[in-house]
């Protein structure tokens, strides 16, 4: 538990530290619910009004992948690998896991994530 509390607070850090040029590398966390991030998703974007450039998706079934030693150590060195100058990462889950087009029809919910229906994703809160 000390590594991934140093690995998280080493990931953290980083995002604090603002804009620091590009490449910027942003983190997503997902979850079937607000409480545990079954997925972590992080692009680079090698500069202004570019697209992502690489992409690199983590997912656990079992463990939060905030608090995964594993995953963590593999986004840093993603991150490092890409030469990102900058962190921007997401302060808490922000949505489903499943892809709309991928896991479930395009235009609809997320069959399997029931608590993110007629959520804002960025709060969390129900939408009226």
């Amino acid at each position: 538990m000390a590594l991934v509390r140093g690995l998280l607070h080493r990931l953290r850090k980083k995002a604090r530290k603002g804009m620091r040029g590009y490449p910027v590398a942003t983190i997503a966390w997902y979850g079937p619910d607000d409480r545990r991030a079954s997925k972590a998703s992080v692009g680079i974007v090698p500069g202004e009004d570019q697209d992502v450039i690489a992409l690199q998706r983590w997912a656990s079934e079992t463990t939060d992948v905030r608090y995964d030693d594993g995953i963590i150590s593999e986004v840093l060195a993603f991150i490092e690998s890409h030469g990102a100058r900058t962190v921007a990462l997401s302060p808490t889950i922000i949505g489903c896991p499943h892809e709309e087009g991928v896991d479930y029809p395009e235009g609809e919910e997320c069959p399997r994530c029931p608590f993110w229906r007629g959520r804002d994703r960025w709060t969390g809160k129900l939408l009226s």
